[in-house]
């Protein structure tokens, strides 16, 4: 009986990737991509297929833009926990 030994390593994956743009054409460039695909290949055959998409929509409650909303709410947060450290140091 012959046994073969293992090398115990990892099997190169391939993969492909689509980007396409706004019109629906494919791009080579990721900053003009909004929606794609990536095709993880193992042994000749795809074995995961990963989509994406980016939709831009406004929140209409919102009375400001959201990176100004998350910029706010990141301030909040340096504040309480800021005065969280504080209260901590007296008491």
């Amino acid at each position: 009986m012959v046994v073969q030994k293992r090398t115990g390593r990892p099997t190169a994956r391939r993969s492909r990737v689509v980007y396409r743009d706004a019109e629906g054409r494919e791009t080579d460039d990721p900053s003009e991509a909004v929606q794609g695909e990536i095709l993880v290949y193992g042994h000749a055959r795809p074995v995961r297929r990963i989509r994406f998409f980016l939709d831009r929509k406004e929140l209409p409650w919102l009375p400001v833009s959201e990176p100004a909303l998350l910029l706010w709410v990141l301030v909040g947060l340096f504040f309480i926990w800021s005065g969280v450290a504080i209260f901590l140091r007296f008491t």
